[in-house]
């Protein structure tokens, strides 16, 4: 299985552009390192929605509000974690041991 079949292809570019806003984040004195990949996700999930409310779905039921919601939570997430991965994999390649 690949992540591709997971995230919308409209969203992957939220990854390069999550790891360029966790190395911000990283550099910043006023956040802990522990509180990153929640501050990610919660920027994720922002931009997700932002995506889903400019997308062409039409809110004229709840049925519809949910569904863009779930999307936005679920797509937030899914891009927060694989740039969390990639900025991982990345100093885990730097590493000498």
């Amino acid at each position: 299985m690949d992540f591709q079949e997971y995230i919308k292809p409209e969203l992957l570019i939220l990854i390069p552009v999550l790891v360029a806003i966790g190395c911000g984040f990283k550099k910043a004195e006023w956040l802990q390192d522990k509180f990153i990949p929640v501050c990610l996700g919660v920027v994720g999930i922002v931009l997700s929605l932002l995506w889903v409310l400019v997308g062409s779905i039409p809110f004229e039921t709840a049925s519809a509000i949910f569904d863009a919601m779930f999307t936005a939570i679920v797509q937030g997430i899914l891009v927060a974690a694989a740039a969390v991965y990639a900025n991982q994999l990345l100093k885990q390649e730097k590493k000498t041991e």
